[in-house]
């Protein structure tokens, strides 16, 4: 049985974290003005976007840093002091703290050359790794590149076109939360103040009103959106001790959003252009960091066939907050592909090494991988609840080990031979045509 005593510093201590937290928002310090993107390509992207050179020293931030710092400094001392140094919880405490520390430094460094160093502390960098394998994130990158661009994406079925504008992708999004939370829990609510289509915090989803939807983009959000960043929010709310784990510093960046594009593949939410996207954003990130400026990382992509938008989109996600000449850059963006992959590798290791119950753990709130074996010994103890929240195939795990244990298996055979043996075949079709899916009017 844990000690009350205990339990009730550690939710106090917990508490105060969020509430330092709270106006520390690094997307809100590092985000560019509208219509720098217009001004940008009129000049068909042979010139830098114009950003004056002391652009992120004249955006005051919404904290006072030496303050925050200070008292973030405090708290620390003060976990080691009341739950004892070698105390775990404790630990996964004191991490998430140095990981704020650090953030206030990056913040602080905004178009230097430190905010680049103080980027790769929290997130990594494109030549990192991958955990467990000789591979790196750049390479995965540019496999999964070739892969989404391939000729056979064009012999897909029908395009799905954006006809959702954002007062009806508001009403459907809607609709869909309460299906999945029940009424009241989440907000969906238009914005004119985020820069992406659509962002997630805390129990929201904002909609940017310039926006339009397909109908694969609405079920992306759904699961993205709602499912894992609302999800894992609400599930930490409903810790009764470990209360941080309702928010999220930097170090649970990759676990997120890799767990989100694992979501949308499992749910068939996902398109290979979206996935070309996300892959895209490794390589931009590699290119940047290894010198390219704005406007060599923009003309890459372009010269790939990527649109004139989404090549500055891609581009500007990296170059927020940094150097324009590169070098210096946001490295969040390698957090999609890295977490994707070390959350299947996660999931494979559970089931083989015959532990699945941990893997509901993933949505129990904002974690990394590493403190998951010991929140399933302290969900075991009582003193860490588990997630309310979880997607179907993670509340009956049968179907998920059965995709899983497939997929490891296949995962050990030679793809060149097998690739080799059903070429032979392929090459006696005729030039490929498209099979056309059934209409709406079909169908019924």
């Amino acid at each position: 049985m844990t000690d009350s005593l205990y339990l009730e510093r550690l939710r106090q201590l917990s508490t105060r974290l969020i509430s330092l937290q709270k106006p520390i928002r690094i997307l809100d310090a590092i985000k560019w003005p509208p219509g720098i993107e217009q001004r940008f390509r009129a000049r068909e992207g042979r010139e830098l976007p114009a950003l004056e050179s002391d652009f992120y020293q004249r955006q005051t931030l919404a904290f006072d840093a030496g303050n925050i710092s200070q008292l973030l400094k405090e708290l620390k001392n003060d976990v080691r002091r009341q739950l004892g140094r070698d105390d775990a919880l404790g630990k996964i405490l004191q991490a998430t703290i140095d990981q704020y520390q650090i953030v206030i430094e990056l913040l602080l460094a905004r178009g230097t050359q430190q905010f680049g160093y103080f980027s790769k502390q929290l997130y990594g960098s494109a030549s990192d790794n991958i955990r467990g394998d000789r591979k790196t994130l750049r390479q995965m990158g540019e496999r999964l590149c070739h892969i989404f661009s391939l000729p056979a994406v064009e012999h897909l079925n029908r395009p799905y076109t954006n006809h959702i504008n954002a007062e009806e992708a508001v009403r459907m999004l809607d609709g869909r939360m309460r299906d999945y939370f029940g009424a009241d829990e989440v907000r969906v609510q238009i914005s004119d103040d985020i820069v992406s289509d659509a962002s997630a915090g805390g129990d929201r989803i904002k909609i940017n009103r310039r926006s339009h939807f397909s109908e694969l983009d609405i079920q992306v959000l759904e699961v993205h959106e709602g499912w894992v960043h609302i999800g894992t929010t609400l599930n930490g709310r409903e810790q009764p001790w470990a209360t941080w784990l309702s928010v999220g510093s930097p170090r649970i960046t990759a676990i997120q959003e890799g767990m989100a594009v694992l979501l949308e593949t499992l749910t068939f939410s996902s398109f290979p252009q979206r996935a070309r996207r996300i892959s895209d954003r490794v390589v931009a990130v590699d290119l940047a960091e290894q010198g390219a400026d704005f406007c060599e990382v923009y003309r890459y992509f372009l010269e790939r066939g990527v649109s004139e938008h989404d090549s500055y989109r891609v581009t500007q996600r990296v170059f927020r907050g940094g150097t324009l000449t590169g070098g210096s850059v946001f490295t969040k963006d390698i957090s999609y592909v890295k977490g994707f992959v070390e959350n299947v590798n996660f999931i494979r290791s559970a089931i083989q090494s015959g532990v699945p119950e941990i893997i509901p753990m993933l949505f129990v709130g904002k974690v990394t991988l590493d403190d998951l074996p010991l929140l399933y010994e302290r969900y075991l103890d009582g003193v860490i609840a588990g997630p309310k929240y979880l997607p179907p195939m993670f509340k009956n795990l049968n179907g998920l080990y059965v995709w899983f244990g497939f997929s490891s298996s296949l995962s050990e055979m030679n793809i060149a031979r097998v690739q080799q043996h059903f070429n032979k075949l392929f090459r006696q079709l005729p030039a490929a045509t498209p099979i056309q899916p059934p209409t709406d009017a079909e169908l019924d």
